[in-house]
């Protein structure tokens, strides 16, 4: 029974020695226009809204979603986060297939992530995606302003609709409506 409990051990040993070498032995693929092993694509996002789901504290938003501070939060989203996650004239960024893991279209594809989890990935930017931390560059009632927007994006209030349709030239997108984009 020794024996194989130390061959075990052994055998994990080698195991992890071996992946430690493959990766820094530049064996493992590190471009973003690549396709990722089928493994690495099951594993991220589970492992992402896990480490959100410990990590992320459950706070409410301090501000109301009021017209004022959707719109806010639209203009907010269009100057800092459109690039990457697509514009308010409902087309996906060019920047879309440049990235890995590719930026999620909030526009097309709107989150069902709770406030709090949309309010901490802003916050706290997600390591190994390009998505920066913003809370050392936008103030906390802006990040609650973009989080409300984003939160609301295909059941905005009418006045909040008008503003998009007059200030970018197209509707919000339709509850229900989805990019057809693979976003796993």
């Amino acid at each position: 029974m020794r024996n194989f409990i130390l061959g075990v051990v052994i055998t994990l040993l080698v195991l992890a020695l071996g992946g430690l070498a493959f990766a820094l032995l530049g064996f493992m693929p590190t471009n973003a226009d690549a396709t990722p092993p089928t493994l690495e694509r099951r594993i991220a996002m589970p492992a992402l809204d896990a480490s959100m789901e410990r990590h992320a504290p459950r706070v409410n938003s301090p501000l109301p979603p009021t017209d004022d501070n959707l719109i806010d939060g639209i203009r907010i989203y269009a100057m800092n986060c459109a690039l990457c996650h697509g514009g308010l004239d409902n087309k996906p960024s060019a920047l879309e297939h440049s990235f890995y893991p590719p930026p999620p279209q909030l526009v097309l594809d709107p989150l069902d992530d709770p406030e709090w989890h949309i309010f901490y990935a802003i916050r706290t930017g997600v390591r190994y995606t390009g998505m920066p931390a913003w809370g050392k560059v936008l103030g906390e009632q802006d990040m609650w302003k973009v989080t409300a927007f984003l939160s609301r994006v295909q059941k905005l209030p009418p006045g909040v609709q008008d503003y998009w349709k007059k200030s970018f030239g197209t509707a919000p997108p339709a509850e229900g409506a989805k990019h057809g984009g693979d976003m796993d």
